[in-house]
């Protein structure tokens, strides 16, 4: 399908201000949405939205398609009278910078069970539809946190083998001691999901659609994984990786980057017609208006590093039938709004796969300015059918680049642009994202702010120390910064 010439935002609902200590659903992700409104911004684009493990990535998440539970509003339940303000009493002094995940988790999940605990003896007829309409990945979702809980988060292959191989006698006999734990789990997914199908429907009655980020790969402690072992190249004995996802080294890193998810097996998922990529992809469109396919290279040919290796240095391509999966997708579902991140080694192949179903492929600026003017990056080799953006999360922002730019890139940007000093680096960039022919352009909120590597939001190939950036109060989006924006947005017809 085609796009309308527009812009928009990229911001993570965890970046949101809030008294909790990390972002939410609630009033903040409204006001930020008025902000799009009064800039002239038709477009939203988040990560993705699952509940995350260790390191809080949203690139690894216990589930494909269920949500995040850290980002339910209690301002939200405190509404639905589920909570009261004397509940919040004991709340602590959390930072307004950042998320604080380590004790952020353990005092919400208490709040939330607190809210469980006085709505789960009401016949609530929505929650009821719910649990129904979505039981084909609910119930395996809910059970396996309920299980992964009691045994203290421990990877599911390392659990007792009855319950690791699904034995239904197992499964029956954990289903019932477990109902509880159930429960509170599928009533944090119909808050999650109600109180997000809520804040999509403000946006879309302001004309902003909403950019969902689908990982091409799942993490191996998910629910996805344990229910679904055959589609996963996993170890027949131990249910381990067998082999390994990940991308050689290239420029985020020399060594590449092992990200220890189990790539698939690609032949089981062509027996069943690609059924579990199919519902994956149809779930997504039930609460997004435009899916970003992450690591779309990986659907022409995927780097497989096999079992017990500690860097990504000496996997080797394997073929994937990427043409096959979205021919049978369109078949299927239609034409979809789909765009395809295509950085990193990218093919004549992938280029071909990519607009074969004409979808955007991706443009960064903060690539532009390394070598001549062959640079792919530039704006002068855009194409029209193309999303163009200064950076992404895992870059630095638009002004840490630019303090750690080598001569050689600030000058070809001078040059570029025709100044003899580049001024307020950020609003440069953002100006030649919006003036390039590229469709769609998206900003990081953190540029729009003018903000160094302090704000960034990840470092590929580290493991903890990233996602937590917030900005700390609605001050900073003044009507003024709106103007800004809104003008340059006007200016280049978005």
């Amino acid at each position: 399908m085609s796009f309308k010439r527009s812009s928009g935002i990229l911001l993570h609902p965890t970046s949101f201000p809030s008294r909790f200590g990390i972002g939410d659903l609630g009033g903040s992700a409204y006001r930020f949405i008025d902000f799009l409104e009064r800039s002239g911004q038709k477009l939203w684009q988040v990560l993705p939205l699952g509940p995350t493990g260790y390191g809080n990535s949203p690139y690894m998440c216990f589930s494909a398609i269920a949500g995040n539970p850290m980002l339910i509003s209690p301002d939200l339940l405190l509404e639905q009278g589920l909570l009261t303000e004397s509940d919040f009493a004991s709340l602590p002094n959390f930072a307004h910078n950042f998320s604080d995940f380590d004790r952020v988790i353990p005092y919400k999940t208490e709040i939330f069970q607190l809210a469980y605990s006085r709505f789960k003896d009401t016949k609530n007829q929505d929650f009821s539809e719910f649990c129904a309409t979505q039981s084909l990945w609910l119930n395996d979702f809910a059970l396996f946190m309920a299980i992964l809980e009691t045994y203290d988060f421990q990877p599911w292959h390392t659990w007792d083998s009855a319950i690791a191989q699904r034995e239904p006698k197992a499964l029956g006999q954990h289903t019932e001691t477990l109902r509880e734990q159930i429960g509170f789990h599928k009533f944090l997914q119909f808050q999650f999901f109600s109180q997000w199908s809520k804040l999509r429907s403000y946006a879309n009655a302001k004309e902003v659609l909403i950019i969902g980020d689908i990982p091409i790969y799942v993490a191996h402690n998910s629910a996805d994984v344990w229910a679904n072992p055959q589609i996963f190249e996993l170890h027949p004995e131990t249910f381990e990786p067998a082999l390994m996802a990940g991308v050689p080294p290239d420029y985020f890193s020399e060594t590449g980057q092992l990200w220890g998810n189990p790539v698939y097996n690609w032949e089981t998922l062509k027996e069943d017609n690609f059924g579990w990529w199919i519902g994956r992809f149809k779930f997504m469109l039930q609460y997004v208006d435009i899916i970003r396919i992450d690591h779309f290279r990986g659907f022409e040919a995927f780097w497989q590093i096999p079992a017990g290796a500690e860097t990504a240095m000496h996997g080797n391509w394997q073929l994937a039938p990427g043409k096959e999966l979205f021919t049978t997708l369109k078949e299927i579902l239609g034409n979809l709004p789909i765009l395809a991140e295509d950085l990193g080694v990218i093919t004549p192949e992938v280029e071909a796969l990519r607009d074969n179903f004409e979808f955007p492929g991706m443009r960064i600026l903060l690539f532009a300015f390394g070598g001549d003017s062959s640079n792919i990056y530039l704006p002068h080799h855009y194409v029209k059918n193309s999303m163009v953006y200064t950076g992404t999360h895992d870059n630095d922002t638009a002004v840490g680049w630019w303090k750690r730019a080598h001569e050689g890139e600030k000058a070809l940007l001078a040059k570029y642009v025709g100044v003899d000093e580049v001024k307020e680096v950020h609003w440069l960039l953002i100006r030649m994202a919006l003036a390039s022919v590229s469709d769609l352009a998206v900003i990081p909120l953190q540029d729009i702010f003018g903000l160094d590597n302090t704000a960034r939001m990840n470092m590929p190939g580290t493991a903890t120390g990233n996602w937590a950036w917030r900005y700390a109060s609605e001050d900073l989006l003044p009507d003024a910064l709106s103007d800004r924006l809104g003008y340059l947005t006007h200016l280049y017809s978005r």
